[in-house]
């Protein structure tokens, strides 16, 4: 079997060849030409190799035999005409005309309207049957009558008679052999036909099966649209991609999940598609269904639609536009975060240069103080000799020193904190002294104002591990803040309490506040509330930016609530790292408030 597979396998390769190129991509179309192409090739060549057989073997051959031979030789131009031309039911209308003609001829030639051939003729329009063609069929049927009839018009004693071998049988057994020969060839034909049926049903649920295994596999969504908008059909992928059954955005189901302010767009992507045959691409929002969202949220995902017409030349399809969905929640998303990244930087780049405006006044304020005073006091030497105006010309050298030195120090501070240079030397050291320290270290400048100034830390909160020299500094910039912000008359108060496995240091003041759209803002590098913490008072607005980063360096957080005109509270909270035994001692609540003097 396999020798006789490898002997046909070149003939089969020439067959192949033979078959025309727009039936090549269709496997049903090429198996039908294919089959028609061999059974045309192989009754010519048998006829040419029959043909030197008869005339050696019976000698000269009689009209009907050559009119056989003639017809089976006329398969050969019919196969090379559907191979060179691809029209399958032309070439099925030539071969059954070719057929009926060629039974005519014979019907003639056997006694005519009596003949016992033209049992045969009606075979002829179940031969054209094979082209699928309703017109094939008509033109062979008519072809058929018009031979019938023209036997029947047709004198009998003028046509030529013939004698066939076995004539002298009797004419109702050649009658019973013709038509036998004749309900078996119709049965070939039949069984050929319902083959040919049966191999186009199982191409069709093979190319089913392919195209649903791909819209059950592909990531994007593909669906068919009325003009209206309304869904015919949607691969399964929606569920994947939507979070919903098929049956659920059939019909207006997927409009109606469409972001109201998108379905504008989305019902003219449609139409534009159906209306003018050019492809329409948008990108909408479609209500996503997830076991996160049955508390009255609605998720929505970004989807990408291209859409374009039907051809109207395509058989059962109702639709009008094919649109293909893609998920692109996260670009949209990247594309968000791009956006809002470069308004960062915008604004971050606007607040430098307001920054380096600011820098620039502070900077120089002082250092025109220093300069100033002390050429006041080198180029007039009896100012000297008055000690009232010298100490107070001596005094605002001091202060515009010490402010311009803090000014340096915010700045080295907040470089260090940035760039990850400011080294924390974490030790134990006693938290109460240290913010009572630190109280009064600012108690001249709240004196100066008239401002009270309490600190309020329970007794037995000493014992705490952390950078001390880095608490101090966030409690004496939240302190100067306080007492700067504050009127004369207001109170400030310095707290500090455990909270479970937090330190929670909390400066409060009754000044000036910030505003609400300011809060989530404060503690930023080169940021300045418009509100509070302004041009309108001193400062370069990094001493907010250095509290948050020694917070964060310690592995806190720094919590801002104010009101514009009723005050400002900071709170620092930093992880609570202490001795042993401090994390047994019982939580306590604030000790009663006292003044340090």
């Amino acid at each position: 079997m396999l020798r006789v597979t490898e002997i046909l396998r070149p003939a089969n390769r020439v067959i192949d060849s033979l078959v025309h190129p727009d039936a090549a991509g269709d496997r049903r179309e090429f198996e039908r030409h294919r089959a028609f192409i061999l059974a045309n090739l192989l009754g010519g060549i048998a006829a040419l190799v029959l043909l030197p057989l008869a005339l050696a073997l019976v000698g000269p051959i009689t009209l009907p035999v050559t009119l056989a031979l003639a017809w089976l030789i006329a398969q050969i131009p019919v196969a090379m005409f559907l191979s060179r031309s691809g029209s399958i039911a032309m070439a099925h209308l030539a071969s059954a005309l070719l057929f009926a003609s060629f039974i005519g001829a014979m019907a003639a030639l056997t006694g005519g309207i009596e003949s016992f051939a033209l049992l045969w003729l009606a075979i002829a329009p179940l031969e054209a049957a094979l082209s699928g063609s309703r017109k094939v069929i008509g033109i062979v049927a008519a072809a058929s009558a018009a031979i019938v009839a023209g036997l029947a018009l047709a004198d009998p004693l003028a046509l030529p008679r013939f004698a066939f071998p076995g004539a002298d049988i009797s004419k109702a057994a050649m009658e019973a052999v013709t038509g036998a020969a004749a309900l078996a060839y119709a049965g070939v034909l039949a069984l050929r036909i319902d083959w040919d049926n049966r191999r186009g049903r199982q191409l069709l649920r093979e190319r089913e099966a392919k195209y649903w295994l791909v819209a059950e596999n592909v990531t994007d969504v593909i669906s068919l649209h009325a003009a209206d908008g309304s869904v015919q059909f949607v691969s399964p992928s929606v569920q994947s991609v939507v979070g919903v059954r098929r049956r659920e955005v059939m019909g207006k189901g997927l409009f109606a999940r469409v972001h109201v302010a998108d379905r504008p767009a989305f019902l003219k992507a449609i139409s534009d598609a159906a209306m003018s045959g050019e492809p329409a691409n948008i990108e909408f929002r479609i209500r996503h269904s997830s076991p996160g969202t049955h508390d009255g949220h609605c998720d929505y995902l970004w989807l990408e639609m291209n859409a374009r017409s039907v051809e109207r030349s395509v058989p059962g399809v109702e639709g009008d536009v094919v649109a293909v969905y893609r998920d692109i929640s996260d670009r949209k998303a990247h594309e968000a975060m791009l956006a809002e990244a470069r308004e960062e930087a915008e604004a971050a780049s606007a607040a430098k240069t307001r920054f380096l405006a600011n820098v620039s006044h502070e900077l120089r304020t002082p250092l025109n103080a220093i300069i100033g005073f002390s050429d006041l006091l080198r180029n007039t030497p009896h100012l000297l000799q008055n000690a009232e105006k010298s100490g107070e010309y001596i005094d605002l050298i001091h202060d515009s020193g010490r402010h311009l030195l803090q000014v340096v120090n915010d700045i080295l501070d907040m470089s260090k904190i940035e760039t990850g240079n400011f080294d924390l030397v974490v030790e134990p050291f006693d938290l109460a002294e240290t913010i009572e320290a630190c109280v009064r270290m600012m108690r001249g400048e709240a004196d100066k104002k008239d401002i009270e100034l309490i600190a309020d830390v329970p007794k037995s909160l000493r014992e705490f591990s952390a950078d001390s020299r880095a608490c101090k500094q966030i409690l004496l910039n939240l302190i100067s803040n306080a007492v700067k912000f504050s009127d004369a008359g207001n109170t400030v108060v310095v707290a500090a309490h455990r909270e479970r496995d937090h330190l929670v240091m909390r400066v409060r003041d009754r000044g000036i506040g910030i505003a609400r759209e300011d809060l989530d803002r404060l503690g930023k590098p080169f940021f300045q509330a418009n509100s509070g913490y302004n041009r309108a008072h001193e400062g370069t607005g990094l001493g907010l930016s250095v509290v948050k980063g020694l917070a964060e360096l310690h592995g806190g957080d720094v919590e801002f609530e104010s009101r514009l005109g009723k005050g400002t509270t900071v709170s620092v909270r930093l992880p609570w790292t202490g001795a042993a035994h401090e994390d047994k001692l019982p939580q306590e609540q604030p000790a009663p408030a006292r003044k340090i003097a």
